[in-house]
């Protein structure tokens, strides 16, 4: 009889790991190109002007990178698509420009003082939230940028052609296809499997999904 009662109790507990496990198509796709270099990351595509990306960056990330720290080893990996937004390359430039100097002082691109961050955050706050669209032209944005960072527009022009610079942002360009099949933002594990947000619910499914498709070859 206890025999009986083992084998049912582990016949259950095998069966709810089975459900809980990661479905293809479900949960997650096999991107078809997928991208080598970027094996133990966490990519984050993701545009400026997208109010989806900015919603998520204000109630996701920050609790999500926390938790895939706790639970795996992959880095933080964010990538702006330059085809949307209407200052969409100068905006990679500039970003690409504070993740390489970033990288350079030790600080991870989501640390609370990177370059990056402070970049980012001005341009999500200056569109969603004060609803600039920075009607004077390059100038403007730049200027956006530069007041948030610290990074002159002289420094700007001067550095934005860097071979460094160009082959990030040349890089980036790459993952529109991925940001194509579910939309932005969009989360990729090492470069292979997208998760489908959609079918997800709260951060913490998010990050055992993660953790489950990193252990995947």
């Amino acid at each position: 009889m206890r025999l009986r009662y083992f084998l049912f109790g582990l016949t259950a507990i095998l069966l709810s790991q089975i459900c809980a496990a990661a479905q293809e198509d479900i949960d997650y796709v096999v991107l078809q190109n997928t991208k080598p270099q970027a094996q133990g990351t966490l990519t984050k595509i993701f545009s400026y002007d997208c109010k989806h990306c900015y919603k998520f960056d204000a109630s996701v990330d920050a609790d999500l990178i926390a938790l895939i720290k706790q639970k795996t080893n992959l880095t933080f990996n964010p990538v702006h698509i330059e085809q949307r937004a209407k200052y969409g390359r100068m905006a990679n430039e500039f970003f690409a420009l504070c993740i390489i100097r970033d990288h350079a002082a030790g600080r991870a691109a989501y640390d609370k003082n990177s370059l990056f961050k402070k970049a980012k955050d001005a341009l999500f706050a200056a569109y969603h939230k004060d609803g600039s669209r920075w009607l004077w032209g390059e100038s403007s944005f730049i200027d956006t940028l530069s007041k948030a960072t610290g990074i002159s527009a002289e420094d700007f022009a001067q550095a934005r052609r860097q071979q460094d610079v160009q082959a990030l942002c040349d890089e980036w360009k790459s993952w529109y296809d991925a940001a194509k099949r579910q939309g932005i933002p969009a989360y990729v594990v090492n470069g292979k499997y997208l998760l489908l947000t959609a079918n997800l619910r709260g951060v913490d499914q998010m990050a055992e999904l993660i953790d489950e498709l990193n252990r995947l070859p």
